[in-house]
C-alpha cells in the first residue's frame, strides 16, 4: 500500500492516543508495539475484507491447512515488508525518535510450534497468501506454548512460556464462530420413520471451541488469508448446570500447552482431546462457512481441500464423515466419496513412534461416536481389499489393529494423496514405512519437497545480505526466489565476494554481540561459526558434534601451536521434557562448554555456546551468522530438515549426511561446495538386514575414538558421571542406535577439509556463494505451487520464471 512517512507518524500518534490517552514520551516499547500492530491492522483491513468476500464471490475453491503446530515468529516486520511499509515505518520512528528494533523486539515469539513441523506450517501459509491462493490454516490457540528453555547447572529446566500474557496484537477473538466439540457419553443409532440411523449423545461432555483469527499478509498483493486457532472454553450453559473446579480444568488444559506428557495414560488422553477439539472444530467452521455461499454439498470436494500436516490431525477424516452423514443425512457411500476427494496427507516421519495409535478403550471411551465411524471405515477396507491383497497384509495395514487405532493408516486410507517432504523420504516411505500402504494404494503417494519463506529467512532475517543481492542482480529475485541463479556469474569478482565475506562478519558480529550480554561469553568474529540448530534428538546425533568438539580440545591441548583457524561450535535445540536421554545430552553439551570455555590453555581458539530457548526469533539472528551448517542425522532418520535450506539461502556451508534434503541440497549446490560424510540410508538399511553392526569395533580400532569417548566417564568432564556413563552404555553396551560411531571418522575427516578450506577467504566465499544461488529452488513458494497444482487443484497465479 502507499502510504507516506508523515501520514504514519499523524497516524501513529494518533494511535497512541486513542489506546493510551496520553503523549508518546509517556508510553513504552511494547505500548508502542500493541499501538504498532493496531494501527498496522487497520491498513491491513481492507485487504483481509476485500479478499474474504472475493472467494466468497467468485466461488474459488479453498484449502485449508491443519496442523497441530504452527510456529510463524513475531509478524511486526513480516506484515510491514508484505504490506511494503516497512522502509516508511522504520523512516517516520526514527523522526519521531523512536527505535524500530527495540519496539520490535517486544513482539513475543507465538508459543504455536517446536521445531520444522510448526515452521513448516507458518511457511506455507506466508506462501499461499503471496501466491495469491485461498488457503488458510488451522490450529490450536495454545496458551502457554511448548516451554521456555532455561539452563540451571547445566540441565535443562522447563518454564511456562507465557506469551499471551500481554495479549496478542495479531489475532480477532470471533465468539460468535464458536463452535461445540463433544466428548465422552454414550452415543446410540435410532432409527428414523425414513429407514435412515441418527445418533443420540448422551451424558457428553461439551467444551466451546472459540475461534481467533490472525491475518496472513501476502507479499505486496493486497491479500490477507486467515489462521484460525481454537481456544477451549467451557460451554455458554455452564453456570445453569454447574461445573466443578476439576471440569474447569479439564476444559482449560485442552489448550494450554504444546505437546502435554503422553507417557502415562492421562497425558495420552489429554493429547486425542487436543487432536479432536481442533479437528472437529475445523471442520464444523468449514462446512459452516460453505454453506453461507453455496446451496446443498454436491460441489464440496470441488470447493475445499483439507490438508492434514503429519498425523496429529488425522481425526479430520472420521469427523467429516460424522458432519456429512449426521448432520447433512449423506450415505456411508456419499460421505466417503466426498472425504477422499477432499483430504490430502503430508507424512513428515519414518520414525515409527510418530506414527501415532491409541488404544482402542480410550479412543471408544472419549470419542464414542468418531469410534463407531472408525470401526465402520475397518470394516469396509477389509471387506473390500482383503479378496485384493490377503488377510495378511490387509490386517497389518488396516486402521484398528493390536488393539490400537492407528492413525497414519488411517490418514492413507481415508485422502486422496499421500506425499513426502523429500525424494529419498518419499521412497522410503514406499520400501519400508507404509510399504504395504503403498501396495494397496500406489496412485496416493507423491514427493513434495519441503520449502523455507525466502521473505522471512532472506529479506528479513539478513537484510545486508538481501541489499548486497539486490544491487547485483535487481530485486525480481525477491518475487522469483529461482532467479538467485543469476548470483553465479559474480563466482570470480573478487569485490562481490569482499562484499559477501563483510556482509557475514556484520551478522557474526550481531550475534558475538547477542551471547556476550546474554551469556557472558567472549567469542572472536574471525572464527569459524559452526552451528547445529534443531530440536534435541538422538537421531539428530548432536552427540557426534560433541565428540568433535571433545577431539578439537583434545588436540588443542595436545598441541598448543596447532595451526588451524578458531572454533565456536553454537546449539540450540529444546528436548521435550519426558525425554531423558536427550536431556543428558543437553547436560553434556553444557558440561563441555563449561570445561572448554574456561580452560586458559584453549583461551578464545574454541569455544562452545548453548543458546538457551531457541524460537524462530533466535534463528534469525543465528543463521545469517552461520558458516557452516550442521545436518548430521543418520541417514534414513530424517524426512527432509529445513533449518538446512535456512541456512544454505544465508551462505552457510553443509556438513551433512546422505538424509532428507540434505541430499538435493548437495545436488543443487553442487558436491564440491558441501561438505557430505557418512553412511547412506541403504548402507543403514542394511545394517539392519545383517544385524551385524558393532558399535564396540569402531571403538577399539580407534584410538581417538576410543580417547574421546573415555572422557565420558573417566572423570575428564567435571559434573556429568551420571549422564556420560548413560550416553558411554548407549553407545557401546547398547550398540549406538544411530550410528553416530560408524559415522566419527568420515565426520571428522570432513570437518578438518572445512578447517584447510576456510583459511582460503576466496575458496570459501565462492561456495557460500554456490549455496545462497541455488537456494531459490528451495522457496516456499514453488513447494506451495507443487501442491496446489497437483494435489489441491487449485487455481493460482504462480511465480514467473
Amino acid at each position: 500500500m502507499k502510504l507516506t512517512t508523515a501520514k504514519f507518524k499523524q497516524d501513529f500518534l494518533a494511535e497512541i492516543k486513542t489506546l493510551y490517552a496520553t503523549e508518546l514520551s509517556d508510553t513504552s516499547a511494547l505500548d508502542q508495539l500493541l499501538a504498532l500492530g493496531h494501527l498496522v491492522r487497520r491498513y491491513d483491513g481492507p485487504n483481509w475484507t476485500k479478499t474474504s468476500a472475493r472467494y466468497c464471490q467468485q466461488d474459488q475453491k479453498q484449502v485449508y491447512y491443519f496442523s497441530i503446530e504452527f510456529l510463524p515468529g513475531r509478524l511486526l516486520k513480516s506484515n510491514l515488508l508484505n504490506l511494503q511499509l516497512l522502509t516508511t515505518v522504520r523512516q517516520g520512528l526514527t523522526e519521531l525518535g523512536l527505535d524500530f528494533d527495540k519496539i520490535s523486539a517486544t513482539e513475543p515469539d507465538p508459543g504455536l510450534g517446536n521445531g520444522g513441523l510448526g515452521r513448516l506450517a507458518a511457511c506455507y501459509l506466508d506462501s499461499m497468501a503471496s501466491l495469491g491462493i485461498a488457503g488458510h490454516g488451522n490450529g490450536i490457540r495454545y496458551r502457554y506454548g511448548l516451554f521456555k528453555q532455561v539452563f540451571m547447572d547445566g540441565y535443562q529446566v522447563e518454564l511456562p512460556d507465557d506469551w499471551l500474557r500481554n495479549g496478542n496484537v495479531w489475532e480477532i477473538r470471533r465468539e460468535n464462530k464458536a463452535c461445540l466439540v463433544h466428548f465422552g457419553g454414550q452415543v446410540w443409532l435410532k432409527p428414523t420413520a425414513e429407514g435412515q440411523l441418527t445418533p443420540v449423545y448422551t451424558n457428553t461432555e461439551d467444551v466451546l471451541a472459540v475461534p481467533y483469527d490472525t491475518g496472513i499478509v501476502g507479499y505486496h498483493n493486497d491479500v490477507t488469508n486467515t489462521l484460525r486457532l481454537w481456544s477451549a472454553e467451557l460451554p455458554p450453559n455452564a453456570d445453569q448446570i454447574g461445573t466443578s473446579q476439576a471440569q474447569r480444568d479439564r476444559v482449560d488444559e485442552i489448550t494450554k500447552v504444546l505437546y502435554p506428557d503422553d507417557s502415562n495414560s492421562a497425558g495420552q488422553a489429554l493429547r486425542l482431546r487436543q487432536e479432536y477439539f481442533f479437528t472437529s472444530a475445523g471442520v464444523q467452521s468449514i462446512l459452516r462457512h460453505y454453506q453461507r455461499c453455496h446451496h446443498g454439498l454436491k460441489d464440496l470436494g470441488q470447493k475445499i481441500a483439507l490438508h492434514i500436516n503429519d498425523t496429529h490431525p488425522t481425526l479430520v477424516i472420521p469427523e467429516l464423515m460424522r458432519l456429512l452423514m449426521d448432520d447433512h443425512h449423506d450415505t456411508w457411500e456419499q460421505a466417503w466419496a466426498l472425504t477422499t476427494q477432499i483430504v490430502s496427507y503430508t507424512n513428515h516421519t519414518v520414525l515409527q513412534e510418530a506414527l501415532e495409535t491409541w488404544p482402542i478403550d480410550l479412543f471408544k471411551d472419549l470419542l464414542p461416536r468418531i469410534y463407531q465411524i472408525v470401526v465402520e471405515i475397518d470394516r469396509r477396507y477389509r471387506l473390500t481389499k482383503t479378496p485384493l491383497f490377503g488377510s495378511e497384509l490387509v490386517n497389518r495395514t488396516a486402521p484398528l489393529g493390536d488393539g490400537q487405532v492407528r492413525m497414519a493408516y488411517l490418514a492413507v486410507i481415508g485422502s486422496h494423496s499421500v506425499n513426502g517432504v523429500a525424494p529419498l523420504h518419499t521412497q522410503l516411505l514406499k520400501n519400508d514405512v507404509l510399504r504395504d500402504l503403498y501396495q494397496v494404494y500406489p496412485a496416493r503417494f507423491n514427493n513434495k519437497t519441503n520449502g523455507i519463506a525466502m521473505r522471512r529467512w532472506l529479506q528479513l532475517a539478513n537484510e545486508p545480505l538481501s541489499t548486497l543481492i539486490d544491487q547485483h542482480i535487481g530485486t525480481k529475485w525477491r518475487q522469483q526466489p529461482q532467479l538467485l541463479q543469476r548470483l553465479i556469474a559474480e563466482r570470480e569478482n573478487p569485490k562481490f565476494l569482499a562484499q559477501l565475506a563483510a556482509v557475514k562478519q556484520q551478522n557474526k558480529q550481531a550475534l558475538a554481540q547477542y551471547i556476550q550480554q546474554n551469556l557472558g561469553i567472549t567469542i572472536r568474529t574471525d572464527a569459524i561459526f559452526d552451528v547445529q540448530i534443531k530440536r534435541l534428538h538422538a537421531y539428530k546425533r548432536q552427540l557426534l558434534h560433541v565428540l568433535e568438539i571433545l577431539r578439537e580440545y583434545v588436540a588443542l591441548k595436545a598441541n598448543p601451536h596447532l595451526k588451524t583457524p578458531p572454533r565456536v561450535h553454537i546449539f540450540g535445540a529444546k528436548a521435550a521434557p519426558s525425554y531423558h536421554y536427550a536431556k543428558a545430552i543437553i547436560k553434556l553439551i553444557n558440561a563441555v562448554a563449561e570445561l572448554v570455555n574456561h580452560d586458559p590453555a584453549i583461551g578464545d581458539r574454541l569455544k562452545v555456546v548453548f543458546i538457551p530457548n531457541y524460537g524462530v526469533s533466535l534463528g534469525e539472528l543465528i543463521i545469517p551468522a552461520a558458516d557452516v551448517s550442521e545436518q548430521i542425522s543418520t541417514a534414513s532418520k530424517e524426512a527432509s530438515g529445513t533449518s538446512n535450506m535456512k541456512l544454505m539461502a544465508n551462505g552457510a556451508l553443509s556438513l551433512a549426511t546422505y538424509d532428507g534434503a540434505n541430499i538435493d541440497i548437495i545436488q543443487a549446490a553442487g558436491t564440491a561446495n558441501e561438505y557430505p560424510f557418512g553412511l547412506t540410508a541403504q548402507a543403514v538399511y542394511d545394517y539392519y538386514a545383517r544385524g551385524d553392526y558393532r558399535a564396540n569395533d569402531y571403538y577399539q580400532s580407534n584410538a581417538e575414538l576410543k580417547q574421546v569417548l573415555d572422557m565420558l566417564v573417566d572423570g575428564s568432564i567435571p559434573g556429568i558421571s551420571t549422564e556420560g556413563r548413560e550416553i558411554y552404555e548407549s553407545l557401546l553396551r547398547y550398540n549406538d542406535e544411530f550410528f553416530v560411531l560408524a559415522d566419527y571418522e568420515s565426520y571428522v575427516q570432513q570437518q578438518q577439509q572445512l578447517s584447510r578450506d576456510f583459511r582460503d577467504p576466496v575458496k570459501w566465499q565462492q561456495k557460500s556463494l554456490a549455496n545462497i544461488a541455488a537456494a531459490g529452488s528451495f522457496s516456499a513458494d514453488l513447494s506451495v505451487m507443487r501442491y496446489a497444482d497437483d494435489i489441491w487443484h487449485l487455481r493460482h497465479p504462480g511465480i514467473q520464471l
